[in-house]
């Protein structure tokens, strides 16, 4: 390196070089979609302290006469992270002005990256210039213009801007991107915090297809600003075409509000408003909605959609944290009729059971408490449907659990607690096939469960593991309920009951590893045996949390089958079965689980009737179970099975399953589903229940594909639901529409079919039709 008059070079005129070139323009690079840049003010501050200074270059010299300080030749700056090379840096001394000139490149510890043919700048760092500027950040967007100027240390101005997200085409670099945003200026405002796009040209595939005088959105130091948002359409077949214009409001830094006026074609003005706040410890929002409907007779005659015509609702929901272990927080809603939000396809509330809930919940090291009330809206067109009326109110549930910190007699002593407390107005009662179900009674019932376990594990030396388990439970009942009419069974008619239950158990398990020269297997033997007294007032206590019951591989080793604490599995069961892994050095994986459960000594709880008939044509109602059993293959090739199902234990015959076929590569991908439900009278189902389902998806012609996917209903002969869609997506844009009809023959909603669509354009935003259809 060659230097004259080296002594006149000093630190501080180095600093200032690397200070100006980094600090005044890499942060005041206006980009104007949401790119995570950092203002010029702050950029100083991100420079470690006693960071050191790199300076190489082919020569430095120091002109006296004109008093101009030049680094020539291969300039490189590197600096707190920050790296800046060009052709020759000068710094005039008399004029206080800094140039970089020659392939001027500057690059972030964050990875962005400024590139221009030169750089001017005044050593205040208020005002400069730059050419052919050429911006790239770390996350691929690109802004070109023709020059860049800074004024006044506050603005900063682009001329012929050019905004991108999309990479440059490989084949043909100077092709047009898929989208581009010209501007004839870009001007950044360091005081309002604002970008402004003037005479702003929004063009796809090189043809311009929007123009507006003018944009105008916050900068990157601006999290949240007052203004439009992007609109949402839609189109559906009672609703018409609609179109939702949101405006965002800042009210304050802890507070905010969207207001979304939405206009049908067929039925007029709905109106929709969220409220959010933040508190120190926690958040609240509040939602409404309302509509004056045009057209209610466009919904089917009878219905509420068609029999409501000033429609509203109003929904809150917090949560706040009291301390690092507990939360409180509630989740409601209240409609003016059943099935307003799932008709207009209100966000969050389009399902058709809807959980309205308030909770408390406790977290600890070692325990766990959790204490909420419900309340279950039921969406539904018919305005006869009693459903809800039906649906226990719950006020509350609490369930607690706890793990002692020190081991008793060597193994895990945990303790579970349960309260429930429900009452309905309406008894919950059909008939099916002239069977009776009283899924829950007029009136209020209350259960109290407390439960002890300990076990603890052994491993032989021969790899034996053993597992000895003691339990014992409580149960108490308070019943104040109205008697189930015309219920055959042995139903208590008592104001209270007590029962209990002790189990001692005990699992032998033997992995056996066996291994080829390209294979690793896994044979895992299981018993078990739960030696238990009867169920004490089986079947004749009302069953609110145990009705929904599937006997399968998944629970083929659970102590107790049942899926709530209103039953209790009783007398003595062995559950005997085997699973396997399997994985191959080709790329192979096999996995499965087969066994079958015998009721050894007392009576068979599953075979015991209660108000629901929960147990029948279970698989577990006879002595010998059905078989149960799951397994899967996994390819190297993209194509995977997998399969659950239960065997009736007399003659193999398939009870209930499912079998799921999938292949993918990189073209294609398909998967079907075939799932069979044997009848059930006594459970509620009458018949036999079959259904395919598919879904497939095609890629063609780089960035294009087709999607759709049917749900066959093959006892009845109906499609209940298909669904048909062309997408496209690469770096920077993603479009996708589709057509969605579903058919429930007990259920005929106000809107059978939908039309779908999405255009997303990386950084700037998403254009939907639709609200649910593709989420």
């Amino acid at each position: 390196m060659a230097a004259g008059d080296r002594k006149y070079f000093s630190k501080q005129l180095v600093a200032l070089l690397v200070g100006a070139t980094l600090c005044s323009y890499f942060g005041s690079v206006p980009v104007s979609y949401g790119q995570d840049n950092t203002s010029a003010q702050d950029i100083g501050k991100k420079i470690p302290e006693g960071a050191k200074l790199l300076l190489s270059a082919n020569e430095l010299v120091y002109n006296r006469d004109a008093d101009l300080v030049s680094a020539v030749g291969g300039v490189q700056i590197n600096y707190g992270g920050y790296k800046m090379v060009a052709q020759k840096v000068e710094y005039n001394q008399k004029t206080g002005r800094m140039m970089a000139l020659g392939n001027v490149e500057l690059v972030s510890p964050d990875g962005n990256r400024i590139y221009a043919d030169n750089l001017d700048v005044t050593d205040n760092f208020a005002d400069g210039f730059l050419n052919s500027l050429r911006i790239e950040t770390s996350d691929n967007t690109r802004i070109v213009a023709e020059s860049g100027q800074r004024v006044g240390g506050t603005m900063m101005i682009l001329n012929k801007g050019v905004y991108t997200a999309c990479l440059p085409c490989a084949e043909d670099p100077k092709r047009a991107p898929f989208w581009q945003v010209k501007a004839k200026r870009v001007i950044q405002n360091g005081v309002t915090h604002t970008i402004r796009l003037e005479s702003a040209r929004f063009e796809l595939l090189g043809y311009p297809i929007a123009f507006l005088p003018f944009i105008e959105v916050p900068d990157n130091t601006v999290k949240r600003k007052s203004g439009f948002l992007f609109p949402t359409m839609s189109l559906s077949q009672n609703l018409g075409f609609g179109l939702s214009i949101p405006y965002y409001y800042v009210i304050s830094p802890s507070m905010d509000a969207t207001v979304t006026t939405t206009g049908y074609t067929a039925q007029g003005f709905l109106v929709e408003g969220e409220f959010r706040q933040r508190f120190e410890n926690g958040t609240h929002i509040l939602r409404v909605a309302g509509i004056d409907q045009a057209k209610p007779d466009n919904f089917s005659s009878g219905t509420s959609d068609a029999e409501a015509s000033r429609r509203g609702m109003v929904a809150s929901k917090a949560e706040f944290r009291i301390n690092p272990r507990w939360t409180f927080g509630w989740d409601v809603m209240v409609q003016s009729d059943n099935n307003f939000s799932k008709t207009y396809k209100l966000k969050d509330f389009t399902g058709t059971d809807r959980t309205n809930q308030i909770y408390l919940t406790g977290l600890g090291k070692r325990n766990y408490f959790d204490m909420r009330a419900f309340y279950f809206d039921v969406q539904d067109a018919d305005r006869t449907n009693t459903a809800e009326k039906q649906q226990a109110i719950v006020y509350p549930s609490l369930d607690y659990h706890y793990v002692a910190p020190q081991p008793l007699a060597g193994g895990e002593l945990s303790a579970d607690v349960n309260l429930t407390n429900i009452s309905r107005t309406h008894d919950d009662f059909y008939t099916v096939d002239g069977f009776d179900r009283f899924r829950g009674l007029k009136g209020q019932t209350s259960r109290l469960t407390a439960e002890l376990q300990w076990k603890r594990t052994y491993v032989t030396p021969t790899g034996l593991v053993i597992t000895p388990l003691l339990a014992a439970r409580g149960d108490a009942f308070a019943l104040n309920m109205d008697d189930p009419t015309g219920y055959s069974g042995n139903y208590l008619d008592d104001n209270s009951a007590t029962r209990s239950m002790f189990t001692a158990g005990l699992e032998l398990r033997y992995p056996i590893l066996m291994t080829t020269e390209n294979s690793t297997h896994i044979l895992e033997p299981i018993a078990q045996i739960y030696a238990r007294p009867d169920e004490q007032l089986a079947g004749r206590l009302p069953n609110e949390d145990a009705q929904s019951f599937v006997f399968d591989a998944t629970s083929l080793f659970d102590r107790d089958k049942f899926s709530g604490y209103d039953r209790v599995e009783g007398g003595t069961r062995a559950n005997v079965g085997v699973q396997y892994t399997g994985t191959f050095d080709s790329g192979y994986k096999l996995h499965g689980i087969f066994g079958q459960s015998y009721q050894i000594a007392g009576q068979n709880s599953f075979a015991t009737d209660d108000l629901v008939n929960v147990g029948a044509d279970s698989g577990l109602e006879t002595d010998r179970s059905d078989y149960v059993g799951l397994g899967g293959v996994e390819t190297p090739y993209g194509v995977s099975v997998a399969a659950s199902y239960r065997l009736d234990e007399k003659d193999f015959e398939f009870r209930r399953g499912d079998l799921t076929t999938a292949y993918q590569n990189d073209t294609f991908q398909t998967q079907v589903t075939y799932t069979h439900l044997s009848a059930q009278p006594a459970y509620g189902f009458a018949e036999d229940n079959d259904e395919i389902q598919t879904s497939s998806k095609v890629k063609f012609k780089d960035y294009w594909s087709i999607f759709g996917g049917i749900a066959w209903d093959l006892n009845n002969d109906v499609l209940s639901r298909r669904t048909l869609g062309l997408s496209y997506e690469d770096e920077c844009t993603i479009f996708t529409i589709a057509y969605t009809d579903t058919r429930d023959s007990d259920d005929e909603s106000a809107s059978d079919w939908t039309i779908g669509a999405r255009l997303t354009f990386r950084t700037l935003g998403d254009i939907k039709i639709g609200t649910n259809t593709l989420e």
